[in-house]
């Protein structure tokens, strides 16, 4: 592979070991352009394992669609969902084929859940939602979960009408939730490592953004306490280790037309 991959390079990052040379020397010069990035995408995915076990747990949501899945990592939200009730239903979507296989090959439901994988580009939100309905009952919530994806989204393709259109496409009482690294902590290095990843990257071009511009993908619905903050801020667990300027804006936000209905 002579080019990276996101999905490849954050697998590296993560520790993971399905990634080649080209990705791990754009991981590499990545983490010389910005050092923190490595426990900034840990701290992202302990996020997704806090919001996940957090929807399941006290919003009774047993339905989570995840774009952007990426390379199977621990937890995942299957994983996370499902130990809170086995019966959670998950359907993972990457428009990469080897990110679906490698889904499909090694995230396996519980046997009273139900987990699928749709092979779709966020960009095409009819697609998703008609593939999600081969495993959801799209009358009940859902979870919409878009981390560390809406970057790989231009502002010329319209980021903010795409996550309307998903959301247009789910139950009132549907949630979202966001992370995408952000271009006011620590800007100067994530310009610079933007830059280079942007270089080394197969695929579409980063576009990092700042707080306000985050916090517009939650317009029209109810943003959970405590709003858009790095992840570590975001409901951390007793004892959680919580690093210095994470480079990433996270937030969950609900859809407010369901009057307080709750999902069982």
């Amino acid at each position: 592979m002579r080019r990276a991959h996101s999905a490849r390079v954050y697998d590296y990052w993560l520790g993971g070991k399905d990634n080649f040379a080209a990705d791990r020397e754009a991981a590499e010069e990545a983490i010389a352009a910005s050092p923190g990035i490595v426990e900034d995408v840990r701290a992202n995915r302990a996020f997704l394992a806090r919001a996940v076990r957090f929807l399941a747990r006290e919003r009774g949501v047993r339905q989570f669609l995840d774009i952007g899945t990426g390379l199977p990592a621990a937890p995942n939200t299957h994983e996370v969902a499902q130990s809170v009730d086995p019966a959670a239903r998950v359907v993972y979507v990457d428009n990469d084929p080897v990110v679906v296989a490698h889904a499909r090959a090694m995230m396996v439901s519980g046997p009273d859940g139900s987990v699928d994988y749709v092979d779709a580009d966020l960009r095409d939100p009819a697609v998703i939602l008609k593939a999600a309905a081969r495993t959801f009952d799209l009358t009940r919530p859902v979870a919409l979960m878009v981390l560390l994806i809406l970057h790989l989204i231009p502002d010329a393709d319209g980021p903010y009408d795409v996550v309307r259109s998903l959301l247009a496409g789910l139950s009132p009482g549907s949630y979202l939730v966001v992370s995408h690294p952000a271009s006011d902590i620590r800007p100067d290095s994530v310009a610079e490592m933007t830059r280079k990843m942007n270089q080394r990257l197969k695929g579409p071009k980063a576009t990092v953004r700042d707080r306000e511009q985050t916090s517009r993908f939650f317009e029209g619905l109810e943003l959970l306490e405590p709003g858009v903050v790095e992840p570590p801020q975001w409901r951390p667990d007793p004892g959680e280790p919580s690093p210095p300027d994470v480079t990433i804006w996270c937030g969950i936000g609900r859809n407010p037309e369901s009057g307080g209905r709750r999902a069982s």
